[in-house]
Protein backbone atom coordinates (compact mmCIF):
# COMPACT_ATOMS: atom_id res chain seq x y z
CA UNK A 1 0.00 0.00 0.00
CA UNK A 2 2.92 2.11 0.67
CA UNK A 3 4.31 2.32 -2.71
CA UNK A 4 0.34 2.93 -4.30
CA UNK A 5 0.62 5.66 -1.99
CA UNK A 6 3.80 7.00 -3.27
CA UNK A 7 3.29 6.71 -6.52
CA UNK A 8 -0.24 8.51 -5.96
CA UNK A 9 0.02 12.30 -6.62
CA UNK A 10 -3.29 13.40 -5.71
CA UNK A 11 -6.50 12.32 -5.98
CA UNK A 12 -8.01 14.91 -7.79
CA UNK A 13 -5.13 15.47 -10.09
CA UNK A 14 -5.22 11.55 -10.60
CA UNK A 15 -8.70 11.48 -11.92
CA UNK A 16 -8.54 14.26 -14.06
CA UNK A 17 -5.83 12.36 -15.84
CA UNK A 18 -7.78 9.29 -16.02
CA UNK A 19 -10.60 11.23 -18.01
CA UNK A 20 -8.17 12.77 -20.06
CA UNK A 21 -7.28 9.42 -21.14
CA UNK A 22 -10.16 7.72 -21.62
CA UNK A 23 -11.29 10.92 -24.06
CA UNK A 24 -8.26 10.73 -25.94
CA UNK A 25 -9.02 6.86 -26.32
CA UNK A 26 -12.69 7.70 -27.58
CA UNK A 27 -11.20 10.29 -29.73
CA UNK A 28 -8.59 7.98 -31.34
CA UNK A 29 -11.58 5.82 -32.08
CA UNK A 30 -13.95 8.58 -33.83
CA UNK A 31 -11.07 9.76 -35.61
CA UNK A 32 -10.68 6.34 -37.26
CA UNK A 33 -14.70 5.37 -37.59
CA UNK A 34 -15.62 8.95 -38.93
CA UNK A 35 -14.88 10.28 -42.12
CA UNK A 36 -14.98 13.97 -41.63
CA UNK A 37 -12.70 16.36 -43.05
CA UNK A 38 -14.00 19.00 -40.06
CA UNK A 39 -14.10 16.26 -37.22
CA UNK A 40 -10.97 15.11 -37.95
CA UNK A 41 -9.37 18.80 -37.56
CA UNK A 42 -10.90 19.26 -34.15
CA UNK A 43 -10.12 15.93 -33.16
CA UNK A 44 -6.33 16.24 -33.98
CA UNK A 45 -6.49 19.38 -32.27
CA UNK A 46 -7.97 18.05 -29.19
CA UNK A 47 -5.28 14.90 -29.18
CA UNK A 48 -2.30 17.84 -30.00
CA UNK A 49 -3.73 19.24 -27.00
CA UNK A 50 -3.66 16.17 -24.99
CA UNK A 51 -0.05 15.28 -26.29
CA UNK A 52 1.40 18.41 -24.53
CA UNK A 53 -0.91 17.51 -20.91
CA UNK A 54 0.56 13.91 -20.87
CA UNK A 55 4.20 15.21 -21.67
CA UNK A 56 3.92 17.56 -19.14
CA UNK A 57 2.49 14.61 -16.79
CA UNK A 58 4.98 12.32 -17.66
CA UNK A 59 7.72 15.19 -16.34
CA UNK A 60 6.02 15.31 -13.48
CA UNK A 61 5.98 12.04 -12.47
CA UNK A 62 9.39 11.04 -13.42
CA UNK A 63 10.77 13.84 -11.77
CA UNK A 64 8.66 13.31 -8.40
CA UNK A 65 8.40 9.32 -8.40
CA UNK A 66 10.27 8.15 -5.39
CA UNK A 67 12.75 6.00 -8.13
CA UNK A 68 12.49 7.47 -11.64
CA UNK A 69 14.03 3.92 -12.69
CA UNK A 70 11.24 2.08 -11.19
CA UNK A 71 8.76 4.07 -12.53
CA UNK A 72 9.65 3.77 -16.27
CA UNK A 73 10.42 0.46 -15.92
CA UNK A 74 7.99 -1.30 -13.56
CA UNK A 75 5.46 1.08 -13.50
CA UNK A 76 5.15 1.91 -17.54
CA UNK A 77 6.37 5.06 -17.70
CA UNK A 78 8.17 4.10 -20.56
CA UNK A 79 3.78 3.83 -22.08
CA UNK A 80 3.05 7.29 -20.91
CA UNK A 81 6.36 8.98 -22.90
CA UNK A 82 5.35 7.01 -25.97
CA UNK A 83 1.69 7.56 -25.36
CA UNK A 84 2.72 11.57 -25.14
CA UNK A 85 4.12 11.42 -28.75
CA UNK A 86 1.45 12.97 -31.30
CA UNK A 87 1.55 9.66 -33.74
CA UNK A 88 -1.58 7.75 -34.09
CA UNK A 89 0.27 4.62 -33.64
CA UNK A 90 1.37 4.90 -29.76
CA UNK A 91 -1.84 6.73 -28.77
CA UNK A 92 -3.36 3.04 -27.71
CA UNK A 93 -0.57 3.11 -24.97
CA UNK A 94 -2.51 5.90 -22.87
CA UNK A 95 -4.45 2.25 -21.58
CA UNK A 96 -1.45 1.64 -19.71
CA UNK A 97 -2.13 5.06 -18.42
CA UNK A 98 -5.79 4.49 -17.69
CA UNK A 99 -4.81 1.32 -15.87
CA UNK A 100 -2.72 2.60 -13.43
CA UNK A 101 -4.82 5.28 -12.33
CA UNK A 102 -7.30 2.61 -12.21
CA UNK A 103 -5.05 0.96 -9.98
CA UNK A 104 -4.06 3.44 -7.52
CA UNK A 105 -7.43 4.84 -6.93
CA UNK A 106 -8.98 0.85 -6.55
CA UNK A 107 -6.41 0.46 -4.19
CA UNK A 108 -6.82 3.87 -2.17
CA UNK A 109 -10.62 3.24 -1.66
CA UNK A 110 -13.30 4.82 -2.36
CA UNK A 111 -13.87 6.38 0.93
CA UNK A 112 -10.57 8.03 1.30
CA UNK A 113 -11.36 8.97 -2.46
CA UNK A 114 -14.27 10.99 -1.36
CA UNK A 115 -12.60 12.16 1.70
CA UNK A 116 -9.98 13.53 -0.52
CA UNK A 117 -11.84 15.65 -2.86
CA UNK A 118 -14.20 17.06 -0.19
CA UNK A 119 -11.68 17.86 2.05
CA UNK A 120 -9.57 19.91 -0.91
CA UNK A 121 -12.24 21.49 -2.16
CA UNK A 122 -10.39 24.17 -3.99
CA UNK A 123 -8.82 21.45 -6.01
CA UNK A 124 -11.07 19.43 -7.01
CA UNK A 125 -13.62 22.44 -8.25
CA UNK A 126 -10.56 23.39 -10.23
CA UNK A 127 -10.45 19.71 -11.67
CA UNK A 128 -14.10 19.92 -12.54
CA UNK A 129 -13.73 22.80 -14.30
CA UNK A 130 -10.85 22.08 -16.53
CA UNK A 131 -12.51 18.90 -17.54
CA UNK A 132 -15.31 20.50 -18.49
CA UNK A 133 -13.39 23.15 -19.95
CA UNK A 134 -11.70 20.36 -22.53
CA UNK A 135 -15.33 18.92 -23.08
CA UNK A 136 -16.91 21.81 -23.98
CA UNK A 137 -13.95 22.68 -26.14
CA UNK A 138 -13.84 19.51 -28.30
CA UNK A 139 -17.47 18.91 -28.15
CA UNK A 140 -18.73 22.81 -28.37
CA UNK A 141 -16.58 23.66 -31.17
CA UNK A 142 -18.22 20.57 -33.07
CA UNK A 143 -21.77 21.66 -31.84
CA UNK A 144 -21.66 25.07 -33.14
CA UNK A 145 -20.33 23.69 -36.31
CA UNK A 146 -22.57 21.49 -36.80
CA UNK A 147 -25.75 23.70 -36.47
CA UNK A 148 -23.66 27.13 -38.20
CA UNK A 149 -21.82 25.55 -41.19
CA UNK A 150 -24.89 25.75 -43.57
CA UNK A 151 -26.92 28.17 -41.86
CA UNK A 152 -27.59 31.71 -44.53
CA UNK A 153 -25.08 34.49 -43.76
CA UNK A 154 -22.92 31.95 -41.44
CA UNK A 155 -19.31 32.96 -40.52
CA UNK A 156 -18.89 30.21 -38.81
CA UNK A 157 -18.24 27.52 -41.96
CA UNK A 158 -14.79 25.55 -40.77
CA UNK A 159 -13.08 23.68 -37.88
CA UNK A 160 -11.14 26.52 -37.27
CA UNK A 161 -13.40 28.75 -37.21
CA UNK A 162 -15.74 26.94 -34.24
CA UNK A 163 -12.25 26.14 -32.60
CA UNK A 164 -11.15 30.11 -32.89
CA UNK A 165 -14.84 30.85 -31.86
CA UNK A 166 -15.09 28.21 -28.64
CA UNK A 167 -11.56 29.44 -27.70
CA UNK A 168 -12.53 33.60 -27.78
CA UNK A 169 -15.89 32.45 -25.93
CA UNK A 170 -14.91 30.37 -23.19
CA UNK A 171 -11.58 32.78 -22.36
CA UNK A 172 -14.53 35.63 -21.96
CA UNK A 173 -12.40 37.66 -24.29
CA UNK A 174 -15.39 37.82 -27.33
CA UNK A 175 -13.20 39.04 -30.59
CA UNK A 176 -16.38 39.18 -32.55
CA UNK A 177 -15.17 38.37 -35.70
CA UNK A 178 -16.58 34.87 -35.50
CA UNK A 179 -20.35 35.17 -34.24
CA UNK A 180 -23.52 32.17 -34.07
CA UNK A 181 -26.59 33.49 -36.41
CA UNK A 182 -28.77 30.73 -35.24
CA UNK A 183 -30.80 30.17 -32.20
CA UNK A 184 -29.30 27.21 -31.54
CA UNK A 185 -25.89 28.19 -32.22
CA UNK A 186 -26.26 31.19 -29.77
CA UNK A 187 -27.73 28.65 -26.81
CA UNK A 188 -24.12 26.88 -27.69
CA UNK A 189 -22.77 30.03 -27.25
CA UNK A 190 -24.47 31.06 -24.07
CA UNK A 191 -22.91 27.83 -22.58
CA UNK A 192 -19.67 28.35 -23.46
CA UNK A 193 -19.18 31.55 -21.67
CA UNK A 194 -21.17 30.39 -18.69
CA UNK A 195 -18.65 27.77 -18.44
CA UNK A 196 -15.63 30.01 -19.52
CA UNK A 197 -16.55 32.20 -16.68
CA UNK A 198 -16.87 29.77 -14.09
CA UNK A 199 -13.19 28.34 -14.88
CA UNK A 200 -11.77 31.81 -14.70
CA UNK A 201 -13.95 32.72 -11.43
CA UNK A 202 -12.66 29.12 -9.60
CA UNK A 203 -9.43 29.37 -11.00
CA UNK A 204 -8.79 33.44 -9.48
CA UNK A 205 -10.32 31.92 -6.08
CA UNK A 206 -7.86 28.73 -6.11
CA UNK A 207 -4.80 31.32 -6.46
CA UNK A 208 -6.06 33.87 -4.06
CA UNK A 209 -6.51 30.43 -1.63
CA UNK A 210 -3.19 29.22 -2.22
CA UNK A 211 -1.24 32.38 -2.09
CA UNK A 212 -2.94 34.30 0.83
CA UNK A 213 -4.15 31.60 2.79
CA UNK A 214 -2.12 31.55 6.00
CA UNK A 215 -0.06 28.68 6.24
CA UNK A 216 -0.42 26.11 9.15
CA UNK A 217 2.11 26.66 11.76
CA UNK A 218 4.51 23.72 12.21
CA UNK A 219 3.53 21.61 14.91
CA UNK A 220 5.53 21.69 17.83
CA UNK A 221 7.78 18.35 18.89
CA UNK A 222 6.21 16.27 21.00
CA UNK A 223 6.80 16.65 24.75
CA UNK A 224 7.79 13.30 26.65
CA UNK A 225 5.37 12.55 29.96
CA UNK A 226 8.58 12.97 32.46
CA UNK A 227 9.07 16.70 30.90
CA UNK A 228 5.54 17.23 31.26
CA UNK A 229 5.72 16.17 34.85
CA UNK A 230 8.57 17.44 35.92
CA UNK A 231 7.48 20.63 33.77
CA UNK A 232 3.97 20.83 35.70
CA UNK A 233 5.78 20.20 39.52
CA UNK A 234 7.99 23.51 38.59
CA UNK A 235 4.85 25.53 37.76
CA UNK A 236 2.87 24.62 40.85
CA UNK A 237 6.08 25.48 42.83
CA UNK A 238 6.36 28.54 41.47
CA UNK A 239 3.09 29.31 41.73
CA UNK A 240 2.99 28.61 45.16
CA UNK A 241 5.84 30.82 46.03
CA UNK A 242 4.11 33.74 44.12
CA UNK A 243 1.04 33.19 46.45
CA UNK A 244 3.38 33.50 49.43
CA UNK A 245 4.86 36.22 48.68
CA UNK A 246 1.33 38.06 48.10
CA UNK A 247 0.26 36.96 51.57
CA UNK A 248 2.98 37.86 52.78
CA UNK A 249 2.41 41.63 51.65
CA UNK A 250 -1.17 41.35 52.62
CA UNK A 251 -0.36 40.44 56.12
CA UNK A 252 1.99 43.70 56.42
CA UNK A 253 -0.99 45.91 54.69
CA UNK A 254 -3.41 44.84 57.42
CA UNK A 255 -0.84 44.86 60.57
CA UNK A 256 -0.52 48.65 59.44
CA UNK A 257 2.56 50.55 60.09
CA UNK A 258 4.83 49.67 63.03
CA UNK A 259 5.78 52.09 65.98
Amino acid sequence: MSKERNELKSIGYEIFIGILSILSIVNLVLLYAAQDESLDTVLRAMNALFSMIFVADFLFRIFTAPSAGAYFFKHFGWADLLASVPLAQFKILRVFRLARVYRLLRDVGIQTVGRALIKDRAGSSLYILLIMGIFVLEFGSLAVLGVEQNAPGANITSASDSLWYTIVTISTVGYGDQYPVTDAGRMIGTGIIVVGVGIFGTFTGYLANFFLAPKKKDSEPPVKAADTGTATVEGLRLSLEESEAKLAEIRKLLAGPTQ
